[in-house]
């Protein structure tokens, strides 16, 4: 059993349930959790099974305390659930976390729809997970292969529903895709639409238009899907169903940039503080994109490392300037950035941002040094 926990000043990492205290009852077990970092004011937990050896593996949760030995404050709650749901239904489950003279966030069931081509033949070989981000923290890895509803295939298209249980994760942003696979396969995904499942609205919709290869040489694939327009309302629904059926439609395709971040190679240089950009173009400027999955490294930003990371954004135009930055979090936040490269995949073009300095403060711009 492990456990995330979510507090006003970032999430921990998942704490595997060791550490009994020796005193404990039958149907009972208390445990000391020591956390690397000050959370700031919990408000969610994360409960689950990090593995299913077998069949047998499921955990019958009653009742969950948590006391700050600290402060003494305590938050009680009966659950009465067990995990997983179904046979091979969600490990995890979402509460949020109400401490007195405090409100708390309620729990959300989402529905999550995925517009494939031809994911469903090889549903059985594949692996596939999504991590929805919002402004009030993320689901973590949920399944998407393990219990579908309102599965439809025909010979080109398919779709079917995920349903998940979260604590409301406000303002969607993004949602990393992790893909793999037990052989070499390619699978096609379209789009995703995430909505809560008692509103009509608003809807999340999350293009992707991307067809990914699993083999050996890429076992894994990850990918981070920004949040490409918001459906909140129907006759905004039936406008952008009418543009999808017509030339010159308003709903335009998004444009991948491949982004290469090189951090110095001399003492301190790397950084554990989360990275975000904006890009700048003759005709438009993307939203803020956070750097947090490296196609290269497990860890970003270290000495004398080269992090790549993918992004799709409406049409920018000629890149012209970069914004790149740091919230300053974790020890020793201070980063030394040589230098950005980004490559318009639309228009097979490479733009060179050079930086050679320290970013101690909270956001840099950058102008282009030369393209091609």
């Amino acid at each position: 059993m492990v456990m995330v926990f979510y507090g006003s000043n970032g999430k921990s990492n998942p704490v595997s349930m060791e550490n009994k205290v020796e005193h404990q009852t039958e149907n009972q077990i208390t445990y000391d959790i020591h956390l690397s970092s000050d959370l700031g004011m919990l408000y969610k937990v994360r409960l689950g099974l990090q593995s299913l050896e077998n069949n047998k593996s499921q955990l019958s949760l009653r009742h969950f305390k948590i006391q700050n030995t600290s402060t003494l404050d305590t938050f009680s709650l009966t659950i009465n659930k067990t995990l997983p749901f179904s046979p091979n239904g969600d490990r995890w489950i979402e509460f949020p976390i109400q401490w007195p003279l405090k409100e708390a966030l309620s729990v959300v069931t989402y529905h999550l729809t995925v517009f494939s081509r031809n994911i469903l033949n090889e549903r059985n070989l594949l692996h596939m997970t999504a991590c929805m981000y919002g402004t009030h923290g993320d689901t973590g890895d949920r399944s998407l292969l393990q219990s579908l509803q309102n599965v439809q295939q025909g010979e080109k298209n398919e779709s079917f529903l995920v349903i998940m249980d979260a604590v409301d994760l406000g303002e969607l942003e993004k949602i990393v895709l992790l893909i793999g696979s037990k052989t070499d396969c390619k699978l096609e995904i379209k789009k995703l639409h995430v909505q809560e499942a008692a509103k009509r609205h608003p809807i999340y919709v999350f293009e992707v238009n991307e067809e990914f290869s699993v083999n050996a040489n890429k076992p894994k694939i990850q990918r981070e899907i920004p949040g490409s327009f918001v459906i909140r309302g129907e006759q905004q629904k039936n406008d952008i169903d009418n543009n999808l059926n017509k030339e010159g439609s308003q709903v335009k395709k998004l444009t991948e940039y491949t982004i290469k971040v090189y951090t110095g190679d001399k003492r301190g240089a790397g950084t554990d503080a989360n990275v975000h950009i904006i890009l700048f173009g003759n005709e438009d400027k993307s939203e803020v994109f956070q750097l947090t999955h490296s196609l290269d490294h497990q860890n970003p930003f270290e000495r004398g490392k080269v992090d790549t990371f993918k992004i799709k954004t409406k049409n920018l135009g000629n890149l012209r300037s970069i914004e790149i930055g740091h919230d300053g979090k974790g020890f020793a936040s201070g980063w030394f950035l040589e230098k950005v490269e980004i490559t318009d995949a639309a228009r097979n073009s490479l733009h060179c941002f050079n930086c050679n300095r320290s970013v101690d403060q909270s956001i840099i711009t950058l102008y282009m040094l030369f393209s091609f």
